[in-house]
């Protein structure tokens, strides 16, 4: 599942699954709707974990690797938890549960100030998962220009495709800074007796103003 792959719907995920599997999810996706919902007895501050956040931890065990980014998913835009739940959630949480939660940014952070921290400490690693999954569409909407450039390097310097960040082409046409922040870069490389990434020139390509006619 990346950024760009449409998030599967619950029957479509429940199909991928055995029986064992899915008495599990449902199970947990019940969970996180009750959580959503929270009864004047749950107000105030938590005293415990929430039984779907054990199960959020622990969908790759149930429902095994492949599907665990998509089980997280549904689960979180199940509970909706709130933008400090969702901070929570990722700093205390895996690289995959972290991966999961940048790929919901845009269905549960409305707002930059609540998603935004998230996307930026994802790109501040070099785990080509997080860097994937930071540059998707929450990145392209609320991104300013001049960290989403720094996205950008960021893909190249780790090997992570271009085309992995949502709106590329619309985002870099005509940009040049872009352009010379690459033209940078690639100077960079090749002073130091290093290729040039493949997506560099591709990219840079794309920073051309389109053409009038």
């Amino acid at each position: 599942m990346t950024s760009s792959t449409p998030i599967p719907t619950r029957e479509d995920l429940r199909d991928r699954l055995g029986d064992t599997a899915r008495t599990w999810l449902d199970a947990a996706l019940a969970d996180a709707a009750d959580s959503a919902t929270p009864s004047q007895d749950t107000l105030g501050p938590r005293r415990s974990v929430a039984p779907w956040e054990l199960s959020f931890a622990s969908a790759g065990r149930h429902c095994g690797q492949d599907q665990a980014d998509a089980v997280r998913v549904l689960l979180l835009r199940e509970a909706h938890p709130d933008a400090v739940a969702l901070t929570r959630l990722y700093r205390q949480g895996t690289a995959a549960e972290r991966r999961a939660i940048l790929l919901v940014l845009p269905h549960l952070a409305p707002d930059p100030a609540d998603g935004l921290p998230l996307v930026e400490d994802a790109l501040r690693t070099n785990d080509t998962r997080l860097v994937a999954a930071a540059v998707g569409p929450y990145a392209a909407e609320h991104l300013d220009p001049h960290t989403w450039r720094q996205a950008l390097l960021k893909c190249l310097f780790t090997g992570v495709p271009v085309d992995a960040a949502a709106r590329l082409e619309d985002r870099a046409r005509g940009d040049a800074e872009l352009a010379r922040m690459l033209g940078d870069y690639a100077a960079e490389r090749t002073a130091a007796g290093r290729p040039v990434p493949a997506d560099l020139h591709r990219l840079l390509a794309l920073t051309s103003p389109t053409e009038q006619p």
